[in-house]
């Protein structure tokens, strides 16, 4: 009898007909009208989507992306009766500092495939061996490899918990986290347990919203009195995305098993996955349009297609109505009271950019606080470079 609990290797390999499928769907779209607007109020343009169907179905290929993740060790493991999958990559030099990272939605590991090698071989990308990590990155349940919950009751103070036996089992007895979206939920859950070993957290998504502010927030405004430059900026910030940017969340958080377009329409699902927030959709439509930023259509559709091959538009979004159903109600960005060593890179992009005024007062061990003037929700995925230079110094007094 197999023991579940043991490290597996894996490979990933999807028949060439799951492709061949895939292809014929997106050529086969049903597409409605062009948007009555002139801008992208009403959501993801058609202009836009049709430029990505056109490159996903005569250009893209998934045999890259699956090549470069089975260059990587992938291996799965069983905690709770769930298989989870997870990219672990050690360092060659010896006092390399262990780091567990999470990805969110709609992302994935893709996320941090330009990441790795930086980290765990600084020497090659510009820093010393006193730089180097040893990342384990783990799928989340429902996403990716990872195995799909078959009952309610994975979110993120159990994915937290799961963490740390995956690092438990790897034999890390010191080490840090780091994430965002989800990742800094269960990053931040991991600090609030202070499981052993665990030195610190890593957030490029901080929770720092102070009480007021977001009792403000939730009933609509306005602001409270005597906010900074920097406080009203994400007010601002935080005020549009509330008012025009979770309806993905607001349908995952209540019913997410309807979302059955997303499993049958490619296009559909893309769309989807792209209308997360404005600033991060933005720079994706200039993506699609051929300018070179942050992000590329084959980072893009890597990313959309491991969702469609994998079959996780439901089972990702099942997360949302999990943790709005069985954990107590609380704002995604309000202040946990984390008491261990927190480090924080905010952005200018992001939902919100977290102020060091909040951030000082959200976190009271904070070690290293860092803001940029470009950057979206992606932080490790569009800009790796800032994102490593991050880690490197975010981590420097823990090691």
């Amino acid at each position: 009898m197999t023991d579940k609990t043991a490290i597996r290797p894996f490979r990933a390999k999807f028949p060439n007909a799951d492709l061949t499928d895939l292809r014929r769907r997106v050529a086969a779209t049903r597409w409605p009208e062009r948007e009555t607007v002139g801008d992208d109020s009403q959501g993801v343009r058609l202009a836009t989507i049709q430029k990505l169907a056109h490159y996903w179905a005569t250009k893209h290929d998934w045999r890259k992306c699956e090549a470069k993740l089975n260059a990587l060790p992938n291996f799965i493991t069983g905690i709770d009766e769930l298989d989870i999958h997870f990219i672990h990559v050690r360092s060659k030099h010896e006092n390399a500092l262990p780091m567990i990272v999470t990805h969110g939605w709609p992302g994935s590991i893709i996320e941090q495939l330009k990441i790795i090698d930086p980290l765990t071989n600084p020497t090659a990308h510009g820093g010393t061996a006193a730089d180097a990590f040893h990342l384990v990155i783990p799928s989340l349940p429902g996403y990716g490899f990872s195995g799909k919950p078959t009952a309610p009751g994975w979110n993120p103070v159990s994915i937290a918990k799961a963490w740390a036996t995956l690092m438990q089992r790897l034999g890390y007895t010191k080490y840090v986290a780091q994430g965002g979206d989800w990742g800094n939920a269960i990053s931040e859950i991991m600090a609030l347990q202070q499981p052993p070993g665990l030195l610190g957290i890593h957030t490029n998504m901080a929770a720092t919203v102070p009480a007021d502010v977001s009792k403000a927030l939730a009933l609509g405004g306005p602001p409270p009195a005597g906010l900074s430059p920097d406080e009203k900026h994400a007010w601002d910030q935080l005020d549009d995305f509330y008012k025009n940017g979770l309806g993905y969340a607001l349908e995952m958080n209540n019913r997410p098993q309807t979302l059955y377009g997303i499993v049958d329409s490619p296009v559909g699902l893309a769309a989807w996955m792209l209308d997360h927030d404005i600033r991060s959709y933005r720079m994706i439509a200039r993506a699609i349009d051929g300018k070179r930023e942050g992000l590329t259509r084959d980072d893009i559709l890597d990313n959309v297609t491991l969702y469609w091959l994998t079959n996780t538009a439901i089972s990702s979004a099942q997360l949302y109505w999990d943790t709005r159903h069985n954990l107590p109600p609380g704002g995604f960005f309000d202040v946990r009271g984390i008491k261990i060593p927190v480090a924080v890179s905010a952005f200018a992009e992001e939902i919100y950019q977290a102020p060091k005024s909040w951030a000082e007062k959200a976190y009271p061990k904070l070690i290293h606080y860092n803001k940029f003037d470009k950057g979206t929700h992606f932080a490790a995925w569009e800009q790796p470079e800032l994102f490593v230079g991050e880690m490197r110094a975010a981590f420097k007094t823990l090691r």
